[in-house]
């Protein structure tokens, strides 16, 4: 029986086997309930979102929220060949409806699959299905009838044979038939009006029918407009473009060494490669440290304001440089995420942008010390042993100590009383380390001792530092290399007197 801690507390478990992890991404993220109202507001109302706060506390989690909450995806983006100016593709969109309906014709132009008793008894006999002696229906590769012991293909030799003193000054194939047609061709009224019919042996005891319709529709699919499907209707809505390039971030046409030669080459529509902005079309596009982008930053802006962005060739030195696919789609929702001290390096214009369509909000880095807030870091904990899948569960004693050490990085980091980190992912980081003990030791629990084991040596490296030589100056001055500090310029040190002159 799975506990669900909105509504018990951590004395109520004997595990975090024992609790039940939301099946609602929003409802995994820990101690942001006041953010969490505005993301529902921007995912319903599609609102762009800035969050801004330190490392780990919930930034991705939110975003790719986000995107499990947005409805579904309604539109595919194809680029078409322009037989005119092949350089200059279009752009054609469909609705998921208009998809659909293209299934069911293609379903039909592949033909209705029957059984042999379905179609005309002269069609199962031709096709070998029917044995015209006692008008059985068996296996249309057996030319002996298992029921009468006749020959199934006696009245196909006949015919034969008669073509052939018919047209005896042709040369006829004299061997007897032992396989049956593949397919027969004839014709039937539909609608008082004479239509050709193709009947097919298919999947051994089946016939497929094809008529006029299914006959169109295949010849239409012959002369369709050569296409490449470059945001398929069948995609992820969440789209992560954390330190992409130009290109990644915006598309870009192949190059082709023999520069789209019609007999050759590549055709330029063929090579069109959509960009993170494309591929996030009615989607969430999330850039986290967007300040790493910052040249890209007004491309972003524009893609924001006309919901459309050309795809171009962006290597002058390729032979994509001169294609170009205007107005392709890319109405997306537009998650940003930075630090605090990055603010100031965001374009304007793009915070603006998104205060006048969404929301900023600052991330809280602590949440009160109380018994929800408790068994909310023992949710938590299940969430992270769940989302590792190589560690056990912990026992709720061991869950008591990670509360305790949440407790004493609120008030040590945060300079906060009565208070919990929300740092989560730096306790992610000692649950795994503790999680990583207990299998080694083949233990079925995550025990106290892990824990123990994990708080005292899942620290930073800075943390290591100063442990061991109590200063990041000591620590560099002792762990320079000999060859180094024979390098070294200043007076007094090791091999001073050592000549350089050949250097």
């Amino acid at each position: 029986m799975y506990i669900n801690m909105k509504n018990e507390f951590l004395g109520d478990i004997e595990s975090t086997a024992d609790i039940l992890i939301p099946k609602d991404p929003l409802e995994r993220v820990i101690g942001h309930d006041d953010i969490l109202r505005f993301v529902r507001i921007a995912a319903k109302q599609r609102r762009n979102l800035l969050l801004v706060g330190p490392p780990g506390i919930g930034k991705s989690l939110i975003a790719k929220a986000i995107s499990v909450h947005l409805t579904e995806v309604q539109e595919e983006i194809t680029v078409v060949h322009n037989p005119e100016r092949p350089e200059r593709p279009f752009v054609e969109v469909k609705t998921r409806k208009e998809i659909e309906g293209e299934l069911k014709e293609l379903q039909r132009a592949e033909g209705d699959l029957v059984t042999p008793q379905e179609v005309p008894e002269l069609v199962a006999e031709r096709l070998g299905f029917r044995c015209p002696n006692c008008e059985s229906y068996t296996n249309a590769y057996q030319s002996i009838c298992p029921n009468c012991g006749a020959d199934k293909y006696s009245h196909l030799n006949a015919r034969r044979k008669h073509l052939g003193d018919l047209l005896g000054m042709f040369e006829m194939n004299s061997g007897p038939v032992n396989i049956p047609q593949d397919r027969v061709t004839t014709t039937r009224m539909n609608h008082g009006r004479e239509e050709v019919v193709i009947y097919e042996r298919a999947d051994g005891d089946k016939i497929k029918i094809l008529d006029q319709h299914a006959l169109e529709k295949r010849r239409e699919m012959v002369e369709e407009k050569p296409k490449n499907i470059i945001v398929p209707i069948k995609r992820k809505s969440f789209i992560q473009a954390t330190g992409a390039s130009e290109t990644e971030l915006l598309g870009d046409v192949r190059h082709d060494p023999y520069g789209g030669h019609p007999d050759l080459g590549t055709q330029p529509y063929e090579r069109v490669v959509p960009g993170a902005v494309h591929e996030a079309h009615e989607g969430v596009l999330f850039i986290d440290e967007i300040v790493h982008i910052a040249p890209l930053q007004r491309y972003i802006l524009s893609a924001m304001q006309d919901k459309v962005f050309p795809i171009v060739g962006r290597n002058p030195q390729s032979a994509g440089s001169s294609v170009k696919v205007e107005d392709v789609p890319c109405d997306f929702i537009f998650i940003g995420a930075c630090n605090i001290r990055d603010l100031q390096y965001i374009l304007p214009p793009l915070r603006s942008r998104i205060q006048g369509e969404g929301y900023e909000m600052l991330m809280r880095t602590f949440m009160s010390d109380t018994e929800e807030n408790q068994a909310k870091l023992a949710q938590f904990v299940a969430q992270e042993i769940e989302m590792d899948g190589k560690i056990p569960h912990a026992t709720r004693s061991a869950v008591e100590i990670i509360v305790e050490e949440a407790r004493k990085r609120a008030r040590i980091i945060d300079d906060q009383k009565d208070a919990l980190t929300l740092r989560l992912r730096d306790l992610g980081g000692l649950v795994r380390m503790a999680g990583d003990l207990a299998v080694m030791e083949s233990s079925e629990l995550i025990e106290d001792r892990h824990i123990n084991f994990a708080v005292k040596n899942a620290i930073s490296i800075e943390d290591q530092i100063l442990e061991r030589y109590q200063s990041f100056e000591q620590a560099m001055e002792k762990d320079m290399s000999s060859s180094q500090k024979m390098h070294s310029s200043r007076k007094g040190t090791p091999n001073d007197h050592v000549d350089r002159s050949y250097l």
